[in-house]
């Protein structure tokens, strides 16, 4: 299944079988086949493979350096913009690099730390008690999708799919002209059209739920490709490019959620 992240599409470890048969450059002995079968079996750790535990691992401990910088990016707030800039080129450098680097993924948290803690102080100045509630509706997300893909009760397919980049191409579209018209001043609200009445609500509460359900089929590419690259066998270290995928999505669906409660609580 192909997924829509960025952060796998360059990796052949969640494309292409990781393993390959072992060919015999001469006829084993008796007694070194005796041996061979008288081994116990390596696990995938030992064999240096991908697995659910280090990819978790690996996720926690780029979230934890986010939390870290978060702390720093909430009590010096001017700093997000150094960090929305950096996070988005270690985010370019990350997405086209076929091997993955724990240096550049943790860098990348370190900034995007940064740059969340900003935003979320700016937030939370303007209305007391929203980062609780974006936190624990990001966290209620990702908890229900990963429940219901482990119990396999939601799986990623090919429709679902080509509806999902739809849907985000059109997203994205709307996101540039109504960032263009906030520049130019042809709107003064600060989320700009997303301000606009409709069926008796901001428009940008019903985009903040289209945006979620977005964010929560991504979450489930995300986890299909890491059990792909548990399946075939990828090497450990493709478990940071899992870690780095999944912190994308879900730095993306926390800011959609502040943004969405930001904008419900501006307008009562």
């Amino acid at each position: 299944m192909a997924t829509s992240n960025p952060a796998f599409s360059n990796s052949p470890a969640f494309t292409q079988n990781a393993t390959k048969a072992v060919q015999w450059t001469q006829e084993p002995s008796s007694q070194q086949l005796d041996e061979l079968y008288g081994r116990s079996a390596a696990t995938p750790d030992q064999m240096g493979r991908m697995t659910y535990e280090n990819v978790i691992q690996k996720t926690f401990g780029a979230f934890a350096v986010l939390l870290v910088f978060a702390a720093v990016g909430w009590f010096v707030p001017g700093l997000w913009i150094i960090g929305g800039i950096a996070g988005f080129v270690l985010a370019l450098v990350n997405i086209f690099k076929k091997e993955p680097s724990p240096a550049l993924i943790l860098a990348y948290s370190a900034a995007q730390g940064l740059f969340v803690g900003g935003i979320s102080a700016f937030y939370q100045s303007m209305w007391d008690g929203i980062v609780v509630q974006a936190v624990i509706g990001t966290l209620a997300v990702v908890g229900v999708t990963l429940a219901l893909f482990a119990s396999g009760k939601i799986r990623a397919s090919k429709r679902a799919t080509k509806i999902f980049l739809i849907a985000m191409v059109g997203y994205a579209v709307f996101s540039l002209v109504n960032f263009g018209l906030m520049l130019f001043g042809v709107t003064e609200s600060m989320f700009g059209l997303r301000d606009v009445p409709f069926l008796g609500l901001p428009l940008g509460f019903w985009l903040g739920i289209l945006v979620v359900i977005m964010a929560a089929y991504s979450l489930v590419l995300d986890f299909d490709m890491v059990q792909t690259g548990v399946r075939r066998g990828a090497p450990a270290k493709y478990g940071w490019t899992a870690a780095f995928g999944i912190m994308v999505t879900v730095i993306w669906l926390y800011l959609e959620i502040l943004r969405m409660l930001a904008i419900l609580r501006g307008n009562n």
